[in-house]
């Protein structure tokens, strides 16, 4: 009976973090809604220091990104990890965010996925392709794509400081060592994944070649790199080399008062919506719809 209860309550533990990330979208969404209105007749100086706020309680990872000590801004370009690749749009929207002087962080996953141990057929087709163009094969990391990184520097080289290369590592409670999976969102809430190890190296915009194919070769210079930093992370006979990376660490826990403020206030307005006839019934509609048009729109995207 004890077990069978200690059992239940464990399993439990996936309950509230999933409600308060899924109860709350609705009045996030609506909330992100009006702050994007408002802020297109306010002083960006004054908008900008919120943003940072409104998107604590919904982040991603990143693993390669653009930068230029701006504002930040919430969006994306989607492109495709095949000869179906559509440049001329992609050009025509990052200039569009050039021209207007938009601030903003670019983000750039070369690899077009998340390297999953167990997809054994991606991996496999992957470093088929780098074999086949006469690169080395890649052991932890996908053999990464240029077309897209090179649009996005070539489109914004004038409005970049740098770039900075970003290796993430998700460090699970089973992993003995090997390389697992990143979690899932559930997982990570639930501190199935207790650590992450994030390697960060800048690279100056000299540094970069311009030249497509001086940039793939330097771009899969990048992540040869970054296979040997994990093979070491991985495999390194040295315990003390072992499950970390090189260089200065710097060891930093997510602070209760940084995101419970966002918590408590993206639940108090979905408490307050949901205690009125109108409110659930705009919270319903931002569900449904909101889910439908999310999912038409990654739908018909190129």
């Amino acid at each position: 009976m004890l077990l069978s209860l200690v059992l239940h309550t464990y399993s439990m533990r996936y309950l509230l973090p999933s409600v308060v990330l899924l109860g709350t979208a609705p009045t996030y969404v609506l909330a992100w809604g009006v702050w994007r209105l408002l802020s297109a007749f306010l002083p960006s100086r004054f908008y900008q220091a919120l943003d940072d706020r409104l998107y604590c309680v919904y982040q991603s990872m990143v693993l390669f990104f653009f930068e230029n000590y701006t504002g930040v801004q919430h969006g994306g370009i989607y492109v495709k990890r095949s000869a179906k690749f559509n440049e001329k749009e992609m050009r025509n929207k990052l200039q569009s965010y050039v021209d207007a002087g938009t601030p903003m962080y670019l983000v750039i996953f070369p690899e077009g996925t998340r390297y999953n141990p167990e997809q054994t057929k991606v991996i496999s087709s992957s470093q088929a392709f780098a074999a086949q163009r006469g690169l080395p094969v890649l052991k932890y990391v996908l053999t990464p794509r240029i077309k897209a990184t090179h649009v996005a520097f070539d489109c914004m080289k004038k409005y970049l400081d740098a770039i900075y290369d970003v290796t993430v590592v998700y460090e699970g409670k089973d992993n003995g060592g090997q390389q697992r999976e990143a979690p899932t969102m559930t997982e990570f809430l639930c501190k199935e994944s207790p650590k992450i190890h994030i390697h960060i190296d800048r690279i100056d915009k000299k540094d970069v070649p311009e030249e497509q194919e001086r940039m793939r070769r330097w771009l899969h210079e990048r992540f040869e790199i970054k296979d040997k930093m994990l093979i070491e992370f991985y495999e390194s006979p040295d315990p003390e080399r072992r499950n970390r990376f090189p260089g200065k660490s710097v060891h930093s826990k997510l602070s209760m008062k940084k995101t419970l403020p966002s918590m408590l206030i993206l639940s108090g307005l979905t408490t307050g919506m949901l205690m009125t006839e109108a409110g659930r019934k705009l919270y319903v509609n931002t569900w449904i719809y909101g889910t439908l048009l999310g999912c038409l729109w990654i739908t018909i995207k190129p």
